[in-house]
């Protein structure tokens, strides 16, 4: 069960890649099949202290990712559990025929971690800013989608890709992150958190936008407005119960993404919104377009991936359903 943090939104301590890279040591430490991968970015994800740790378990396949996720997928067939790791850009696109067919066409259990997604890859800029990362991989069969929106969170799912079987694929910030969930705090992939209460509209967010949800309710609480706030973190497979209930109770849903609104988060969630109960929905997100360098704090604005974007999309749905 997870427990949120009474001083929400604070930032957290502790990086990302380093949650990351200790969750995989203390696995291995107890399990000789877990191994990691990585494409020329040791430096960059944090997974040096693996490599020194598992110098026999850790592989830098170099500037070659489509043949990372093939030898993740070698290792898998003989028993061991790989987590193979490079930006998300390189972790989805450029190697998606290689996760269909070698991973799961041929139903292998491979965990591949894509780093600094939409927004946070900040000065890597639109060449590395994956805004597409998960609306590419989505379509493939059977593969589970996981945005961690904390260090907790990320660190219990980690644990978790451990004792499961089949394809994963975490979208990650690599460096700084806010604090939502108290430690020691456990999450069941496939299911929503609901963080906040509400009757008037119901706030879906994963990643880096969950804090904008929160900072969102919290003004149009101020405003006389309830709002319910949900962490989607597993984009597939979609909590469609949830987001069935959310859309009867609330009638009017709000989805926010660092992430393009074409075929992201707010497309799989009106999906199961159409299928179930039909509501008003408006999506946040960067609205078909390419990334561009810059500071992480300028790209929020310039994409809008804002709590102010997230309270005028919220009026709008709220004032849609009283028409509806």
């Amino acid at each position: 069960m997870f427990q949120v943090k009474k001083t929400i939104l604070d930032k957290d301590p502790r990086l990302m890649r380093d949650v990351y890279c200790d969750t995989l040591i203390e696995l291995a430490k107890n399990d000789p099949r877990i191994c990691a991968l990585d494409a020329d970015l040791m430096g960059s994800s944090g997974m040096k202290p693996f490599m020194k740790e598992f110098p026999g378990r850790f592989f830098d396949v170099g500037i070659a990712e489509a043949n990372m996720i093939g030898v993740a997928a070698g290792l898998s067939a003989t028993g061991k559990i790989p987590f193979a790791h490079s930006f998300g850009v390189f972790s989805s696109r450029r190697v998606c025929d290689q996760i269909f067919m070698s991973a799961a066409y041929a139903k292998l259990n491979v965990r591949i971690i894509g780093s600094d997604p939409g927004v946070t890859a900040a000065y890597n800029g639109g060449t590395h800013m994956p805004f597409e990362d998960m609306g590419v991989l989505r379509s493939i069969p059977q593969i589970t989608l996981l945005e961690p929106s904390d260090p907790v969170m990320l660190g219990d799912l980690t644990r978790q890709l451990a004792d499961t079987y089949g394809v994963y694929y975490i979208r990650m910030a690599r460096k700084d992150a806010v604090s939502i969930y108290q430690d020691g705090s456990t999450f069941e992939i496939g299911k929503g958190n609901v963080l906040v209460e509400g009757r008037d509209v119901t706030i879906m967010a994963s990643g880096i936008m969950v804090a904008e949800a929160i900072k969102a309710a919290i003004v149009l609480e101020n405003e006389g407005l309830s709002v319910r706030v949900v962490d989607l973190f597993t984009w597939k497979p979609m909590d469609t119960e949830l987001v069935a209930r959310c859309a009867a109770e609330t009638g009017a849903i709000v989805t926010a993404e660092n992430h393009n609104t074409l075929g992201g988060l707010g497309a799989a969630v009106a999906e199961a919104v159409t299928r179930t109960c039909p509501c008003p929905m408006e999506m946040v997100g960067t609205d078909d377009r390419f990334g561009q360098v810059g500071t992480e704090a300028f790209l929020r604005k310039e994409y809008d991936l804002t709590a102010d974007r997230i309270i005028r999309a919220a009026k709008t749905a709220i004032e849609r359903k009283k028409k509806h």
